[in-house]
């Protein structure tokens, strides 16, 4: 199904990493209490940034304003092993990604905040059901998410999102500053050890590595005061740590009765200016499935 022409200005965003998602939870259940619905039904149109701490940040605020209370797109099914595959190299641009993916999520919000919804088609797999024509014609590795693009498959989230930034039109997501650009290729290299830090939380009691973890990202967050991001302007950093976050703060405060917000106040004014971005917004989903999903993968009993 053809994604209507709709725009998401972020602001500039940093470099990637790596990571891909070889597993996920059912990809294309979305709850009807989310903004989401199942089987393409239409998103609604999300407020954008109307109230900040930072005079700096307005700029960037009116920029997101201008396009956010119009964004709008549809969600096309997820394709799954009776699914017929599109018309590959047939000069589309398609973004293969998994709804429930963290990595995939990480691609699919660059390509909203690029503005790109009208120039890179969405094609959401169900990685619990894949076709087996994904492997065969698409992309060996058999994993999301992957981006065709000029007769050529690329993955690996953190390159994608570098690819797409580079590559394509809309507004540029990496700082031009040099002292930025040191500071985003930290973050982005920390991105593996945050998580592992946090799931060894999620297998045990010991708590101190992953408060060890949310404290560098407070302090992280509190090194520029041009903004509430990373980089003070919103960026592909924000992009890359934004899925695991969105998972991480319900699973925890449910299953761990951790807040990781408390005595954080830059993360929780992160979260909150987060979710004022549309582009991200689209890709959300309920924390319900998020909290139910790690309990699974996880073994935390209810």
């Amino acid at each position: 199904m053809a994604a209507l022409n709709t725009s998401c200005y972020c602001h500039q965003i940093s470099r990637t990493s790596r990571n891909v998602c070889i597993l996920s939870i059912s990809p294309c259940s979305l709850y009807p209490s989310s903004r989401f619905y199942q089987n393409s039904l239409k998103i609604q149109s999300f407020p954008s940034l109307q109230h900040t701490h930072f005079s700096n940040y307005a700029p960037q605020r009116a920029l997101v304003s201008a396009v956010a209370a119009s964004l709008q797109e549809v969600l096309p099914p997820a394709l799954d092993s009776t699914s017929e595959p599109p018309a590959i190299f047939d000069g589309t641009t398609r973004l293969y990604i998994s709804y429930s993916c963290p990595y995939a999520q990480r691609t699919w919000i660059t390509r909203n905040c690029k503005g790109l919804q009208d120039k890179i088609q969405l094609v959401p797999i169900d990685l619990q059901n894949r076709p087996a024509w994904y492997k065969e014609k698409v992309y060996p590795a058999n994993k999301v998410p992957a981006l065709e693009h000029n007769n050529e498959v690329k993955g690996e989230s953190l390159d994608l999102i570098r690819y797409i930034d580079n590559n394509f039109e809309g507004p540029a997501l990496f700082p031009d500053d040099p002292v930025k650009k040191v500071s985003a290729e930290e973050l982005l290299n920390y991105i593996d050890s945050f998580r592992k830090a946090v799931i060894t939380f999620f297998k045990a009691d010991e708590m101190s590595e992953a408060a060890a973890a949310f404290d560098y990202i407070e302090t992280s967050l509190a090194t520029y005061n041009d903004g509430p991001f990373f980089l003070g302007q919103f960026s592909l950093v924000d992009i890359a740590y934004a899925p695991f976050i969105e998972r991480f703060q319900p699973f925890l405060l449910e299953a761990r009765q951790y807040d990781i917000t408390k005595q954080r106040s830059k993360l929780a004014t992160w979260i909150e200016e987060l979710n004022k971005i549309g582009g991200y917004i689209q890709t959300k989903r309920d924390p319900k499935e998020h909290v139910e999903s790690y309990k699974k993968r996880f073994l935390v009993e209810n």
